[in-house]
This record gives C-alpha cells, sequence and structure tokens, in this order.
C-alpha cells in the first residue's frame, strides 16, 4: 500500500520591488511549491502590468508563495525576502523606482504577522542607526496575478534577467543606499 504524502500549503505574501527578481530566490527550495508573479494592495480591481507600472494603481508589484510548512517556515522566507531587498529604501528596490516598487510584507494571519514584526524588531538591531526600516508590514488583500509573460521570467528571458540583476549590483555599488 503506497503512503500518501500529506502537505500543509501556506501562502505569504512579499513585494521586494520588481517581482521578476523575486521569483528565483524563492523558486529553487525543497518546500516552496509555487512562486506566482502579481499585485497587491492597490484600489483598481483586475490590474494589469501597464497599470500597474505608471504607479497609480496603488498596488506592490508582489510574490505569492505556496509553501509547505512541513518543510519550510515562515521566518525562513523572511530570511530570503530581506536577503534580497534593502529595508531602508522608501522609494523603491535599487534601480526600481517609484510607488508599484516599494517593499510590503503582507500577512495572512496574526502568527505570520507577529513573526514579521518579531523579525523586523531583530533586524532594526543590525542595520546603521541613521536608516529606518521602510518595509510595511501589512494584511494582505486581494492578489492579482500577472499576466503569462511575467511569470517565470527568469527562465523565460534569462538574459534580461541577468541584466537586471547587473543594474541592481550596479545601482549597489553606485552607493545609492
Amino acid at each position: 500500500m503506497e503512503r500518501k504524502l500529506i502537505m500543509n500549503i501556506n501562502k505569504a505574501y512579499f513585494a521586494g520591488g520588481c517581482f521578476w527578481c523575486m521569483v528565483k530566490p524563492f523558486d529553487t527550495f525543497e518546500g516552496i511549491e509555487k512562486v506566482t508573479s502579481g499585485y497587491m494592495g492597490g484600489h483598481v480591481e483586475h490590474p494589469s502590468y501597464e497599470q500597474v507600472k505608471t504607479g497609480n494603481t496603488g498596488h506592490l508589484e508582489t510574490v505569492e508563495i505556496e509553501y509547505d510548512v512541513a518543510l519550510f517556515s515562515y521566518n525562513k522566507l523572511l530570511e530570503i525576502f530581506f536577503s534580497v531587498i534593502d529595508p531602508s529604501d522608501a522609494n523603491g528596490q535599487f534601480q526600481d523606482r517609484g510607488e508599484q516598487y516599494k517593499t510590503a510584507i503582507f500577512y495572512t494571519n496574526e502568527d505570520q504577522k507577529i513573526v514579521a514584526e518579531e523579525y523586523i524588531e531583530k533586524l532594526k538591531q543590525t542595520i546603521n542607526k541613521d536608516k529606518a526600516i521602510a518595509t510595511q508590514i501589512l494584511p494582505a488583500s486581494t492578489f492579482y496575478e500577472a499576466e503569462p509573460e511575467h511569470q517565470d521570467f527568469y527562465k523565460k528571458n534569462p538574459e534580461r534577467y541577468a541584466q537586471e540583476q547587473q543594474d541592481r549590483q550596479n545601482y549597489k555599488n553606485n552607493d545609492h543606499n
């Protein structure tokens, strides 16, 4: 008789600037079932990429992460998230500037909110005292999946993805933080 593997899938939502750059860091771990690019937090229903990139819809480019809680903790997701963003940048992320590129943690339950708050409190102890944490902790709202061409961007467009990563590095190296 074959044993069935029982998975307890949960969702996490992170806005970390351009969603093209936010998929790969999560997508490569065992326990991460799916990473989807999309939009959250705005006032327009079913926004398009063209609408969101204007910065006028109130949405942040966001990734939805479906993960198996038996294999992957929410705290580990936060570690990955904060390793690829600048949490002190209030105006976007790296070369991507504007409202739609701000950082946020969208919590789906009280446990996620508490873990995120505790994580940020610890993070405050490790950053330059002249900088404040700009990453917001917000309740999750409707997640709108981005168009198909924006899904798995790093796999579909490896050259463009590599250029985005290089642009991020160049921005950091030019000490814009």
